[in-house]
């Protein structure tokens, strides 16, 4: 009972005034990319929901790199839409349900995490892969990311680390988990209630939620090492986690070494300052902050060349500037953070 529904997607979501989503789709699908994902909305009368499905904004990123140069006007504006999409999810005043069900990153995530009711399946997957692309865990990663339990959005934030099925609710990225062939019957369910309540709503998905059964009794996959990641991962430099890592020594910790050391540095030291930022901002202080380091990355030489070696030429072998974090100076993080003055994002 997937439905798909192109172009005009986005037209009943959330807040009349916020065309963001519907502006999104269309441009997208005016870059014929839309057949890479499907996003559907359908609406009860009093609230939203959103199937996230197979949504894979990555592949975006490639139009945003053609076009920085040629069309900066167009780029400004996706993220500056994106980002306020984000936002309008957030305070979204009809009860907002994601389904997440298949692979969720990046964008994905932005059209999920920020929604109250947050549904995933043993399908899902859910990842913030962006600092092996020269960006970072944009679409208010900087906010939820750092609210996750100890220190999992850091490690979640630096590694790229996949997580999957049921570990996507036990990380608290979903709030309830449904087997994936109930969500048709879930969806009957919730269009069957009548002018339902936020409390109407819960009750429906808690239902579903005790009655599904996979992976019931797994643990959660990195629950023997959390309590390691929280001790690596409250460095307050990425040179140090990585002399954690380094110190450790344990398998676990050498796998997670060698990935962060294939990110670009860059964003490495980007994405720590912006999660320790955004641990004590709200939603809109931290998108604004985004918003500058979106214009920053897409301005710079990572970004680009980390589209070009993981979504085009696929080489997976990019060539960073600068090459390692010590060159990566102070000077370079804080001018990624400076206002933009008249063209900050503003709420």
């Amino acid at each position: 009972s997937l439905h798909h529904s192109h172009s005009n997607a986005g037209s009943e979501l959330c807040l009349q005034r916020t065309p963001q989503l519907m502006n999104l789709l269309v441009r997208i699908d005016n870059h014929s990319i839309l057949n890479l994902f499907y996003l559907a909305v359908f609406t009860g009368k009093h609230f939203l929901c959103v199937w996230i499905y197979d949504l894979f904004f990555l592949f975006f990123l490639v139009v945003i790199s053609e076009n920085t140069k040629t069309n900066p006007k167009m780029v400004q504006d996706f993220f500056r839409e994106e980002y306020m999409l984000n936002n309008a999810i957030d305070s979204c005043l009809k009860p907002y349900i994601a389904l997440i069900h298949g692979i969720t990153m990046g964008g994905g995530v932005g059209l999920s995490v920020h929604g109250q009711f947050r549904v995933a399946t043993e399908k899902s997957l859910f990842a913030m892969p962006e600092t092996a692309i020269g960006l970072f865990p944009d679409v208010g990663g900087g906010y939820f990311l750092p609210r996750l339990q100890g220190k999992l959005g850091y490690f979640l934030a630096l590694t790229g680390f996949r997580l999957k099925g049921r570990d996507v609710y036990t990380a608290g990225i979903a709030t309830h988990f449904v087997d994936s062939e109930k969500l048709g019957m879930l969806e009957d369910d919730l269009l069957a209630l009548n002018s339902p309540s936020k409390e109407n709503i819960a009750d429906v998905l808690e239902t579903y939620h005790t009655k599904s059964k996979i992976d019931q009794d797994k643990s959660f996959i990195l629950e023997e090492h959390m309590d390691k990641i929280n001790s690596w991962f409250s460095a307050n430099t990425v040179e140090e986690i990585i002399e954690n890592l380094q110190q450790d020594g344990s398998s676990f910790a050498l796998e997670q070494l060698k990935v962060i050391n294939k990110m670009s540095p860059t964003s490495l030291k980007i994405t720590l300052r912006q999660l320790m930022e955004g641990s004590s901002k709200t939603l809109p202080e931290v998108l604004t902050m985004e918003y500058r380091l979106s214009q920053a990355c897409i301005g710079g030489h990572d970004f680009h060349e980390g589209v070009r070696a993981v979504l085009i030429d696929k080489d997976q072998n990019p060539k960073w500037k600068p090459a390692n974090l010590k060159e990566v100076t102070d000077e370079d993080l804080n001018n990624h953070f400076n206002s933009l003055g008249s063209n900050d994002l503003k709420f």
